[in-house]
């Protein structure tokens, strides 16, 4: 972990029906961001992880999202999916450690004690203090602001959560991660100065398909 201390984590996902949704360009792109000095990797699913890892040694922070009927959690919501990634090269594993109905009935504390036998850290994706607190508690080794605004709790508070990063630093003794609406290098600066361990960018540096919709539709209102 130390070598992502104050460094920037490059988030390379893309949506399942857009071409980049595909092991060899995702390895591609999240090369192309380390080369550049990307300190750590946030990839989706075991065949990226498995394609990333082979074209790079920095730390990757590896998940699955998978829906299960009954349950709003979809990042790596269960052991299955963790040993999975685990299995495909990831370094630390990041689940949802929200307080939110799980599927299958495993809890948070279960799924970290699994993870950590499998010799990988746990990043815990949280959404408010309350979940934050008790991640840190159940053993996660860093918490960040991933689902802040994407939680039905939360969806009325557009992220970043600044407030939420300024709160779990002066809380926790464990990392926090602010991930999750950085939308620039200034702002990206301003995670760190509020004291956040790394930072995590994604949809502004590797989202083409958000970006170029967003430039779209802003160009059609005229």
């Amino acid at each position: 972990m130390q070598s992502l201390q104050h460094q920037l984590i490059v988030s390379c996902q893309a949506p399942v029906d857009s071409p980049l949704h595909d092991p060899m360009v995702i390895a591609a792109i999240a090369h192309a961001t380390v080369n550049q000095g990307a300190a750590g990797l946030r990839i989706d699913t075991p065949a990226h992880v498995q394609a990333v890892r082979q074209r790079t040694s920095v730390p990757i922070i590896g998940l699955w999202k998978r829906q299960f009927e009954g349950s709003e959690v979809y990042i790596t919501p269960q052991a299955e999916q963790a040993k999975a990634i685990a299995q495909a090269g990831a370094d630390i594993i990041a689940i949802d450690a929200t307080l939110r109905a799980r599927p299958g009935g495993e809890t948070v504390a279960s799924l970290i004690d699994f993870i950590h036998n499998l010799g990988k850290l746990v990043m815990a994706d949280v959404d408010t203090l309350e979940s934050a607190i008790a991640a840190a508690a159940a053993g996660a080794d860093l918490v960040g602001t991933t689902l802040y605004g994407y939680t039905q709790q939360t969806r009325h508070l557009p992220p970043p959560g600044f407030d939420l990063l300024k709160q779990m630093v002066d809380e926790l003794s464990v990392p926090v991660i602010c991930e999750g609406g950085i939308a620039s290098a200034a702002m990206a600066k301003q995670a760190l100065d509020l004291g956040a361990y790394a930072v995590v960018v994604g949809t502004a540096i590797t989202g083409i398909d958000a970006q170029v919709k967003a430039y779209c539709e802003a160009l059609s209102s005229q």
